[in-house]
């Protein structure tokens, strides 16, 4: 498959800060928005009640639903993360160190928003994660 997203780091810019570009150009007419996806199993089940499982099955449900229109995670043009507790900062970026390298074997990360909110839409969801995808027209 042809990557239609092209993460890049534009000069005079810092560098990102974990395992995110700054900015990605998206080739194609398509794009794909995923809704905010939380760690919720295909059964409806909640994941876990921590981040980390959350965290990855939010991922996966992104995965599963990009993998439905034919895509995969290298058609991520830009990722919106919402955490409830600022203290889980660090254990969000280990999941990607963890989930990113097999995700994006190429390594072309795509820009990600990290916001601080005081809850989801139900109190155990630690952690949302929306989407935007594209794909060539062709697609």
């Amino acid at each position: 498959m042809m990557r239609t997203v092209e993460p890049f780091q534009p000069a005079g810019v810092a560098e990102p800060l974990g395992h995110y570009s700054n900015a990605s150009r998206a080739a194609g007419e398509r794009l794909v928005f995923v809704a905010g996806q939380v760690g919720i199993n295909a059964d409806g089940s909640l994941a876990g009640d921590d981040l980390h499982t959350q965290a990855v099955q939010t991922f996966e449900n992104i995965r599963t639903i990009l993998a439905s229109e034919g895509l995969d995670m290298s058609s991520i043009a830009k990722f919106t993360t919402y955490l409830v507790d600022a203290s889980d900062i660090d254990a969000f970026y280990g999941v990607r160190d963890e989930v990113f390298p097999r995700l994006f074997s190429d390594g072309g990360y795509p820009p990600n928003t990290l916001l601080v909110v005081s809850r989801l839409v139900r109190p155990e969801f630690k952690v949302e994660i929306e989407a935007i995808a594209a794909a060539s027209a062709g697609d």
